[in-house]
């Protein structure tokens, strides 16, 4: 395995690329751009890098299907850390091109619904077509096969373009989340400020799945942060769940709520245990009375006392 390389969705001059190297881990690494988020997970899987940086979720889009996909089928995989990323598009072009020249534009599908607010503004006749990055988008402007992209402003140097309009957003404080990922290891210590990731399968398709799975969760005093259903692939109606919780497998709450889980689903898959960004533990809130570590234990110690005739 290749200890020195960490690969990324490409090409050059993503906005994933620029979350890479806010990790103080990327200054010593060998950086690979990939043409698709499962290249990049797949040169992990075969050992060509130690890890990917992927994006998984947007605070407008949702979840990115792809990366959601990937990480719940083929070799398992784990996340090791996060990052946020605050987004703002710029419309990169042609040195030259003029606002009211542009018919075509392109970008990530994920930022479509990011800008189109923008666009329908003042763009309205433009014709979108979707690329394989916002990179990859500013690309193919430099080679004429559109007028424009929606892309960041730090692309423009490395395509040869300018940015003719900066900070294009339809919502404020839109950010997108990043996820490092690599094979299966033991998950670092918690830190207290921690993240949960996991994907559920329901056993069979019947009246309060969902809330069976929900429960396994609440009972425990488990907060849910995402919780996206994906198809399997086996057919209409047959989905998955991919779900972020806060805390550490490590913490009793957590881990008994996925030991409950592993009872009732087929299958239960673990993405990783890891800090979450932006939060450090002050931020944390209290927990509910009763599902702290301590909690669990003098629970545990006070069935062990009535099984002994003790309590």
């Amino acid at each position: 395995m290749s200890a020195t390389r960490f690969t990324y969705l490409g090409p050059e001059g993503t906005f994933t690329e620029a979350a890479l190297r806010t990790l103080p881990e990327a200054a010593t690494r060998e950086l690979v751009p990939m043409v698709s988020v499962p290249a990049a997970l797949d040169a992990v899987r075969n050992g060509e890098a130690a890890a990917a940086l992927v994006p998984i979720e947007n605070s407008v889009e949702g979840g990115v299907t792809a990366t959601l996909d990937e990480l719940a089928s083929g070799e398992p995989l784990m996340i090791y850390r996060e990052v946020l990323l605050p987004i703002a598009f710029a419309l990169l072009v042609r040195p030259g091109t003029r606002l009211s020249e542009i018919k075509t534009v392109t970008g990530h599908p994920v930022a479509q619904p990011q800008v189109r607010n923008w666009l329908r503004t003042h763009l309205p006749e433009a014709v979108w077509e979707s690329a394989a990055s916002n990179a990859d988008g500013a690309r193919l402007v430099q080679e004429g096969r559109f007028d424009a992209a929606f892309a960041g402003e730090f692309a423009a140097a490395t395509y040869g373009l300018e940015a003719l309009v900066t900070e294009i957003h339809d919502a404020e404080n839109a950010e997108t989340r990043f996820v490092l990922v690599g094979r299966p290891a033991r998950p670092a210590a918690p830190t207290g400020a921690d993240k949960t990731s996991v994907v559920l399968w329901l056993g069979d398709d019947h009246p309060g799945a969902l809330l069976e799975l929900l429960q396994e969760f609440a009972v425990r005093g488990v907060n849910l942060m995402l919780i996206q259903s994906r198809p399997t692939g086996a057919g209409i109606g047959n989905y998955c769940f991919a779900v972020d919780a806060e805390g550490h497998i490590s913490d009793r709450r957590v881990g008994e709520a996925l030991m409950g889980l592993k009872r009732i689903c087929p299958q239960v898959r673990f993405l990783g245990s890891y800090p979450r960004a932006g939060v450090v533990v002050e931020d944390v809130l209290p927990l509910r009375r009763g599902t702290s570590d301590q909690a669990f234990t003098a629970a545990s110690d006070w069935l062990a006392r009535a099984q002994d005739g003790r309590a």
